[in-house]
């Protein structure tokens, strides 16, 4: 039972907002019902009905839980397999987990595909729960190496399904002229504008330019707690007529946004294999990033991309000046990163992951 006429359970976060983890439960949604797939999607983020609950932290979880698990019920009786797009910390324990045992409860196949960046503290508080409820699943799934090891430490066995990025949309612009940028460059950081994300750096190091490009732009793309520290921190710096706060994009402006811009700057102090990245090569852009959790595994320093430590400023600037100031080197990173998102296209992760779902079935099936 592969591909065509698989009836799958899919579980994850949708947009709005649009980010990370719900824009590839979206698109893999979007890439199963072309091939052939039935999807049922079970949304974790629904809307909160009546919308005030939203407002009340302990009350909200049990208002979105009852008709959660409803909902699970009801799309374990329509599926072979259930893929539970999985995070850490709460999310785990709300959506995740409870999917799991519903599926079991019903027979029903599973395959958990984490994506959680901040696994390791996680799993050191809760790796016990955590591999409890793993043994219920058929596959454990994620999209690095480095989650991979993280797993690992706290025996559980995972295989590598890398994220998804979609060439026909995220591609560079037809009118690229390399970085023939003059002295204004687009810079642009693609992260939510939360503690992790760490955009000051971003935004203390894109200063730095300023100085040597005086006409340099910085557009920030994301939403979150941090608008307004942030927000502050560039009036603060005088760059206020610099920055653009975009918001989060949908995907189509999101992939418009990346073709105008000339570096992509992903500053997080903890990470796993962030889409910005993917999609930023994709689109033919150099990427400058830190060098903390999965990203080395991802990419190459000096090669696909160029990586610096975290919380470090003045070595995100040196490395954005060297680039923006080599065009020859520039050409090279933009070339060798178009050729590594061919990695991660459909074509590529598909066949990995219809395998998966296959020896998930069969192993259900034979108890």
């Amino acid at each position: 039972m592969k591909g065509p006429g698989l009836r799958i359970g899919l579980i994850g976060p949708l947009p709005p907002p649009s980010g990370g983890m719900a824009n590839q439960t979206q698109q893999l949604a979007e890439l199963l019902t072309t091939g052939g797939a039935a999807v049922t999607l079970v949304q974790v983020n629904a809307p909160y009905a009546p919308a005030w609950i939203g407002g009340v932290p302990l009350v909200r979880a049990v208002f979105r839980l009852m008709p959660y698990l409803s909902t699970l019920w009801r799309a374990a009786g329509r599926s072979d397999v259930f893929h539970i797009m999985a995070n850490s910390g709460w999310s785990w324990h709300l959506f995740a987990a409870p999917a799991v045992w519903v599926a079991r409860r019903r027979g029903v196949a599973v395959v958990v595909n984490y994506r959680g960046g901040e696994a390791a503290e996680f799993l050191r508080g809760s790796g016990r729960v955590v591999r409890f409820t793993l043994r219920r699943a058929c596959a454990l799934l994620v999209p690095s190496g480095f989650l991979q090891e993280v797993f690992f430490r706290h025996q559980m066995q995972a295989e590598i399904l890398p994220n998804i990025v979609d060439l026909s949309r995220f591609h560079p612009r037809e009118d690229a002229n390399g970085a023939d940028h003059g002295d204004a460059p687009h810079l642009l950081v693609a992260r939510n504008l939360e503690v992790l994300y760490d955009n000051e750096t971003a935004i203390n190091a894109f200063k730095l330019v300023k100085e040597k490009f005086p006409r340099a732009r910085l557009s920030i793309a994301g939403s979150g707690p941090e608008a307004l520290r942030l927000r502050q921190r560039v009036r603060a710096l005088g760059l206020d007529g610099a920055v653009r706060f975009c918001g989060r994009l949908e995907r189509d402006a999101m992939a418009a946004l990346y073709r105008s811009a000339d570096l992509v700057l992903n500053p997080s102090l903890a990470d796993n294999m962030p889409n910005s990245l993917l999609e930023a090569w994709a689109s033919g852009v150099p990427v400058v990033s830190t060098n903390v959790g999965g990203i080395p595994y991802l990419a190459q320093d000096g090669v696909t991309a160029s990586l610096v430590p975290p919380a470090d400023p003045d070595a995100m600037a040196q490395a954005s000046l060297f680039l923006l100031r080599n065009e020859a080197v520039w050409r090279t990173r933009a070339q060798a990163g178009l050729e590594e998102s061919k990695r991660y296209t459909w074509a590529e992760v598909q066949p990995v992951l219809m395998d998966a779902y296959h020896r998930a079935v069969q192993q259900s099936i034979h108890g």
